[in-house]
């Protein structure tokens, strides 16, 4: 329970508007009152307050000690209901869509900023063409072609009975048998498209206010002229959003990104992108059945399958033009449609691939399914083309970050392709760990690719691949090691200064190591950077090293290394039966905790913790990947302030933990000049600087964050040395201006027993800020610093919100 605010200076309405942070909480909780009500909002989302404060603006005088609590609760939109498990699948799609945001600063770079997006949406699609060709792998090639094609396999399988080579059935023929399997991965690419068509209505479909769109019944703010359309940010280049063309830019409008009309609001960008990736799943689909009988078509055929792959380059290559040509309008509000062109793409790929699959069920006499499915060479291109678009894409960051170099950021401004990198072999060990299961399964106890196997097995370089995870995860334990050994040696370096905090304590050894060891663990975070960094670069290279031997041999390591020393022999084969069993191992585990992700709601707020944090970010690279929340949250705050503050004249302080000081900091972003003035912002436990600042410094940097403190009345943050999350965000004083961090918050509250904590205080680290003494009073100081509430308007404003006492959603 939170202490009681001391009677501010200034009298008059005050509102706390709580924002929770990652893994959600209850209302309850969050106003420590087990009787809630909804002011506003709905199951997904909603602001709450306690039953005895329905009333608050009718009696201010009841609320002299403190201000009015409410609480916004947005955890169901990360982990609601059990469809949101499926979310898992999509992992990589959301970490590509990071990258897109960890650019560096571009003062006066529009060209390279504009390439920079261009390559993540690159790399964007082929992680969709990656998972189709997985789904291609497995029911065209493994099922349809190998097992359904060989009688030792499907003769043990009576669902593989009908379209069986060896019944001579109408289905036996392998375009019959290929073209029946395409059912699957035609239907995952229509799923992707749904939940993305879904997600897109509820989330990039809702618009945003602005400054020229005040809250129902209210007129605009007097003085606040509507803004420029094309306003760039602070310290920023005159197009940092890949705007489609030139545009006049007026120099004197000071917005950052995050405070632009239209930086949450990409309906326009994920439905173009949808369009384009749900084409290029079909496509892949077609493009792995023209092929399959190109070498046995004659005479009519062969014209038809040439005049089939020549319309489906060139639906590729509309395709690619869709994904490059246009990047984020974020500078105003982008109501248009787009062109009938691109929001045919998908009819015309869908109508493609049903041509093809009519050209393919033709009979063809003499035709049989031997060895692969021919077109396997797909996995081999769309590997180097990653690298090579990784490649690019680091030195496109390199560029960007050579003329403003800032030490706190992660990677010297190479995270965007690190977090590239991650993303392509996340999705390689999910296409090659499903390809590698399914063979397993039909290949009984034998191993695909081996003598004695009747299946030829998934593609050598899915092996290859699997092969280096076991050499990758080796490596990883020197870096690991090394943390574990700096961590304990900080620990005892710091005993010292923890007991120079608790000075006059009589001094605990068990007492004091634990602090020492928490503060440790706690810097911890700061590291992270090291072990991305190598777990990137050295899936760059062994993925390299992957492709060089699956071309060169075409055999997977354990045959291809047969003839060496035994010694080279027998670690080929172990590493190659060890990556197998782990890239199967981690399939199983991501369709485990999917499942019980689906059924049991724990676990899914579990996992929601995850998309709390890579879901903040709109989707600009990748339209399957799981929604952006934010696009509903930043929203709903701003609407909410914006409301509030209207209706009663009063002062305001938002209040957010972790990640709701992140959505806090982009809903002050987006207020007006006149709603700002009347609102405080106190952040605690907040990764504002230690995380997003030093990952998303073209957002979140030290410019960003010092414009965000001039914007805002008055900021503080509170933090902790224990925390692993939260931290400063090194904003110093500044025009007059106190700086933003308090003094580090002392955790635990006390060292040892006294007469007021006559129990030991536990070690809270990222949680219970509301605990300490110290947040009361700086909540106290913040709305001190306000401005004293205006009267209350009546009259016109009351009519307009219906009698609603101030509590109108806006």
């Amino acid at each position: 329970m939170s202490p009681a605010t001391p009677a501010p200076e200034h009298g008059g309405a005050a509102l706390e508007l709580l924002v929770h942070g990652v893994g959600g909480a209850t209302p309850q909780s969050m106003l420590d009152d087990p009787r809630t009500v909804r002011v506003t909002g709905d199951e997904t989302a909603a602001v709450h307050r306690r039953a005895d404060d329905l009333d608050a603006e009718d009696h201010p005088g009841r609320y002299a000690a403190g201000p009015v609590p409410e609480a916004y609760v947005w955890s169901n939109l990360t982990s609601g209901d059990g469809a949101r498990a499926l979310w898992l699948l999509l992992l990589p799609f959301m970490v590509v869509n990071l990258a897109h945001w960890m650019r560096p600063p571009a003062p006066g770079r529009p060209g390279l900023v504009r390439l920079y997006g261009v390559l993540v949406r690159l790399l964007a699609l082929s992680l969709t063409v990656l998972l189709t060709a997985a789904a291609c792998e497995v029911a065209l090639d493994l099922t349809a072609w190998q097992c359904a094609g060989t009688t030792a396999c499907a003769d043990g399988r009576a669902w593989l009975g009908f379209v069986s080579a060896d019944r001579a059935g109408w289905w036996s023929g392998p375009g019959r048998r290929l073209a029946l399997a395409a059912v699957l991965p035609a239907a995952l690419v229509a799923l992707l498209w749904y939940l993305s068509r879904r997600t897109w209505s509820a989330y990039e479909a809702q618009r945003p206010p602005t400054e020229d769109t005040p809250p129902a019944g209210e007129a605009p703010p007097a003085g606040d002229a509507p803004p420029a359309s094309d306003a760039p940010p602070a310290a920023e280049s005159p197009a940092p959003a890949e705007a489609s063309g030139p545009a006049p830019v007026p120099p004197e409008d000071p917005r950052p990104a995050l405070g632009r009309p239209g930086f949450w609001y990409g309906r326009r960008l994920v439905a173009r992108l949808r369009a384009a990736h749900t084409a290029a799943g079909f496509l892949t689909v077609a493009g792995a059945l023209a092929v399959a009988p190109s070498r046995h078509d004659t005479g009519a055929l062969a014209a038809t399958g040439l005049a089939l792959r020549a319309a489906l380059l060139g639906c590729a290559a509309l395709v690619l033009w869709a994904v490059c040509a246009r990047g984020r309008s974020e500078r105003r509000l982008d109501r248009r449609v787009e062109s009938a062109l691109v929001t045919r793409l998908p009819a015309t790929a869908l109508t493609l691939l049903a041509l093809t699959v009519l050209h393919i069920g033709w009979a063809r006499p003499g035709w049989s399914s031997a060895g692969t499915l021919p077109g396997n060479a797909l996995f081999g291109i769309l590997t180097l083309a990653q690298g090579g678009l990784v490649v690019a894409l680091g030195v496109v960051a390199h560029l960007l970050q050579r003329e403003r170099r800032d030490p706190r950021t992660a990677l010297a401004g190479l995270g965007g392709p690190a977090t590239a990198m991650l993303a392509c072999a996340l999705a390689g060990v999910m296409s090659g760990g499903v390809a590698q299961w399914v063979a397993d399964r039909l290949d009984g106890g034998a191993t695909p690719g081996t003598d004695g196997s009747p299946l030829a097995g998934p593609p050598v370089l899915l092996s290859w691949q699997a092969s280096v995870i076991p050499v990758l995860l080796l490596l990883l334990l020197v870096p690991a090691a090394l943390l574990g050994v700096r961590t304990a040696l900080a620990g005892r370096r710091l005993r010292a200064a923890v007991e120079a905090d608790y000075a006059g304590e009589l001094p605990d050894p068990v007492r004091t190591g634990q602090i020492a060891a928490s503060r440790a663990r706690a810097s911890l975070t700061d590291s992270t950077p090291v072990l991305i960094a190598v777990v990137s670069g050295t899936a760059l290279l062994l993925g390299a090293a992957s492709v060089a031997g699956a071309w060169a041999s075409d055999e997977v390591p354990g045959s291809a290394f047969s003839g060496a020393h035994p010694a080279i022999a027998a670690l080929a084969t172990t590493t190659q039966a060890l990556g197998s069993w782990m890239i199967g191992f981690g399939f199983l585990l991501f369709v485990t905790w999917g499942r019980r992700a689906y059924r049991d709601a724990h676990a899914r707020r579990t996992i929601g913790i995850l998309w709390d944090v890579g879901t903040f970010w709109p989707r600009a690279a990748h339209p399957f990947a799981p929604p952006c929340y934010a696009e509903r949250a930043v929203p709903d705050l701003t609407w909410r302030m914006r409301s509030w503050t209207r209706h009663t004249g009063g002062r305001l302080v938002i209040s957010g933990h972790s990640q709701g000081s992140v959505l806090a900091a982009a809903a002050v972003w987006q207020l007006p000049s006149a709603t700002r003035a009347r609102v405080a912002l106190l952040t605690y436990g907040s990764p504002l600087e230690r995380l997003y600042g030093r990952w998303f410094p073209a957002y979140f940097g030290p410019d960003a964050l010092r414009g965000l403190h001039r914007a805002v009345h008055c900021w503080t943050n509170l933090h902790r040395a224990t925390d692993p999350i939260g931290g400063p965000v090194r904003v110093p004083a500044e025009d007059g201006r106190p700086g933003v961090d308090a003094q580090v918050l002392r955790d635990p509250v006390a060292y040892g027993r006294t007469r007021a904590h006559p129990l030991p205080e536990p070690l809270l680290g990222h949680s219970d800020y509301q605990a300490d003494p110290a947040f009361a009073l700086c909540r106290a100081a913040l709305l001190d610093r306000l401005l004293p509430a205006i009267p209350r308007q009546r009259g016109a404003d009351e009519a307009a919100d219906q009698g609603s006492s101030g509590r109108s959603s806006g």
